[in-house]
């Protein structure tokens, strides 16, 4: 089938806007011209894309999925574009990355002022979402790589880093101070309340396999959907729970919460940097990659 690409980004325009007036304005058209070339993309296509409504335009179930595929490839285009236009050496572009809760604040942030100093011209979106949203955008070709934490499901096509290690501990609010003379007994973690991170995320999933394994089901009192929900609810006493030993620190020093010793060892997590090995990465995309791997807590 061999379709005008043109054809392509109006109809980006007019999916955008909802509007063929405002499309055809921004793309510095009329209207009767893409309402004529919108026909003739249907007709080609075989299917309706939009439905007339009284103040626009709504897309169909087709409409729908072309708009998923041409709003990744022309994000795409703009920014190779960009990084032509304004290249030099890797010093300018767009980078999209995602990045967990965990992974920003133990890692990315620290690499990332160093690498805005080197690479000021080089703009950087983030978008934060659970590990496998991160790995889904990813494979769906919305993102150029991924920071995210264990565990995760690697998919056949993605490449994995380890950039950072990490261990987390169990904490509580001062409420919880007597708990730090002795050592708990998983076990005993159930007679608490418990505030952890939510069913879509990986260390919710991680934390479950772990109390299965020593034959406990528990699950958490207190859910939120990001990480800078629990120290606040924890220090608040309104439940135990386990953060990074690094984060956790300062709060610790200040007296704001106690560690709870844990008899059984709980296992360290990790932190890596996904890519899709069938897809290459711009010019600042990769200048922002390698210089993540080279300034990685691991040295790689």
């Amino acid at each position: 089938m061999d379709i005008n690409f043109e054809y392509y980004k109006i109809f980006y325009y007019v999916a955008k806007y909802g509007n063929i007036t405002k499309a055809a304005a921004a793309l510095g058209s009329n209207q009767p011209n893409v309402t004529r070339i919108m026909k003739l993309l249907e007709a080609q296509l075989n299917c309706r894309l939009f439905v007339r409504e009284p103040r626009g335009i709504s897309l169909t179930e087709e409409g729908e999925l072309l708009y998923s595929h041409v709003e990744i490839a022309y994000r795409h285009l703009i920014n190779a574009q960009e990084e032509i236009y304004r290249q030099d050496s890797g010093r300018c572009g767009t980078v999209e990355i995602g990045v967990t809760e965990t992974a920003l604040h133990l890692f990315l942030l620290n690499a990332l002022r160093g690498f805005k100093l080197e690479y000021p011209a080089i703009r950087i979106k983030i978008h934060n979402h659970t590990t496998p949203e991160t790995v889904g955008h990813l494979i769906s070709g919305k993102l150029d790589f991924a920071v995210v934490t264990t565990p995760f499901e690697v998919p056949k096509n993605v490449s994995c880093v380890k950039v950072l290690d990490f261990e987390e501990i169990l904490v509580g609010g001062m409420q919880y101070e007597n708990l730090r003379k002795g050592a708990l007994e998983l076990e005993e973690i159930k007679n608490y309340p418990w505030v952890g991170l939510g069913k879509e995320s990986a260390a919710y999933r991680w934390y479950k396999d772990f109390f299965i394994s020593h034959k406990i089901d528990i699950e958490p009192d207190m859910e939120v959907a990001t990480f800078d929900l629990i120290l606040p609810l924890i220090e608040n006493n309104f439940g135990i729970g386990f953060v990074p030993g690094k984060l956790a620190q300062p709060l610790l020093e200040e007296g704001r919460i106690v560690q709870i010793p844990v008899k059984c060892h709980i296992p360290g997590r990790s932190i890596q940097m996904l890519a899709d090995k069938g897809r290459g990465k711009g010019m600042a995309a990769d200048t922002l990659y390698r210089y993540l791997i080279r300034n990685s807590a691991l040295g790689c």
